[in-house]
């Protein structure tokens, strides 16, 4: 067993890094975090310089690399700043499932365009009435002659009002039973007659990345923007959201990883009773225990990203990255603030701001709870 990167992906993550930390400057996170603004300047850069999409083919506009080598990136930029991490590592966030069920066509006309930064994608699962469980939708398509009609709501979905198309879960089989048995996976793009959005509004975090409303009424949708086979869609939901749920939890590993680092600068700089603070064993032992959780989490997301770029086994290690590193990025986080004082409370320290980013990876991609059951139903199978 291996635990070494190769030479490669050192040189993808430190490539990472140096971009972010020359684009992701402190006054430009906290304007756009005051504007709630999405980042589109530097998504450009990012993408010009192969950072979206590494993991697709290269006929696609990738560099034919794998999720691992996505995480490093998602990763080191998440640490380098949390709301301009999060926001530029989602932009693609519906490319999975156009990689793995899309025909040739629809990876043609959408993932080229997600690598060069030219398009905004979203995924549309969650409806106001069933939140995580995507078992059973009010969404419906009712196929006629070669289009689909789409009438129905989904709910918290990221990118909706910036998103150039959003892949939607919808019920096309109403006499499955069970009636996850009966749904598809859908493309619409923005401009569809009948398609809308509208902003949820204020939220606690994540306040660069716009979350909306989406309705569909009678909005039609030719038959080729079907993605993978007629009514197996929850069955290619799954797949997507074991990917998504790496994806997140590389955002927690940074996340958390960008507070620790803070921490320990302030550690050694601050002085307090004639002392510097990383002087006090108290405090040595504290970062010692968050030191300890990140690379644990860390051990479960490359080990998840690795499984999965190998189509190694279940979904069980993404359930457990997803829920263990999502909750050390909060432990850690929190534990920052506290150590900061008050200067971890003011939004000018970046602190209080990690903190709101990081409280979304709890809950977005599925929450704690929904990964803890599936893995608590898998241990007893």
């Amino acid at each position: 067993m291996d635990f070494l990167f190769t030479t490669e992906q050192e040189t993808i993550k430190m490539a990472a890094e140096e971009f972010a930390r020359g684009e992701f400057k402190k006054e430009i996170a906290l304007q756009h975090e005051i504007d709630h603004s999405f980042p589109f300047e530097i998504l450009k850069k990012a993408a010009a310089l192969g950072f979206i999409g590494i993991h697709y083919p290269e006929k696609y506009g990738g560099q034919g690399y794998g999720l691992l080598e996505a995480i490093l990136i998602i990763e080191a930029f998440c640490k380098q700043d949390s709301g301009l991490g999060i926001a530029l590592t989602n932009v693609d966030v519906a490319s999975s499932a156009i990689l793995m069920f899309g025909r040739e066509e629809q990876k043609e006309r959408y993932l080229p365009d997600l690598a060069r930064g030219k398009a905004i994608s979203s995924i549309a699962f969650t409806e106001p009435d069933h939140g995580s469980d995507i078992t059973f939708l009010n969404t419906q398509a009712e196929k006629k002659a070669d289009s689909f009609v789409i009438n129905g709501v989904k709910t918290f979905i990221t990118n909706g009002p910036i998103c150039d198309f959003v892949l939607v879960l919808c019920q096309t089989d109403t006499k499955a039973s069970p009636s996850y048995r009966g749904q598809s996976m859908i493309i619409v793009e923005k401009g569809v007659k009948g398609f809308t959005v509208t902003d949820c509004g204020e939220k606690m975090g994540n306040r660069m990345v716009p979350t909306g409303e989406i309705s569909f009424s009678d909005a039609v949708v030719p038959i080729d923007f079907l993605v993978g086979q007629e009514n197996r869609g929850f069955y290619q939901a799954m797949k997507v959201l074991q990917e998504l749920r790496i994806r997140i939890a590389a955002q927690a590993v940074g996340v958390a990883q960008g507070a620790f680092e803070r921490t320990v600068a302030y550690l050694r700089s601050r002085r307090q009773f004639g002392r510097r603070l990383g002087e006090f064993q108290i405090l040595r032992h504290r970062l010692a225990e968050m030191k300890t959780k990140i690379e644990t989490a860390k051990l479960l997301v490359y080990k998840a990203a690795w499984a999965f770029d190998r189509r190694i086994g279940d979904d069980e290690v993404s359930l457990m990255a997803k829920s263990y590193a999502s909750r050390v990025a909060c432990e850690v986080v929190n534990e920052a603030i506290q150590m900061h004082g008050g200067y971890g409370y003011m939004l000018e320290y970046e602190l209080e701001r990690f903190y709101r980013d990081a409280r979304l990876l709890q809950i977005y991609g599925g929450t704690t709870e929904i990964q803890n059951e599936r893995i608590g139903k898998g241990i007893l199978k």
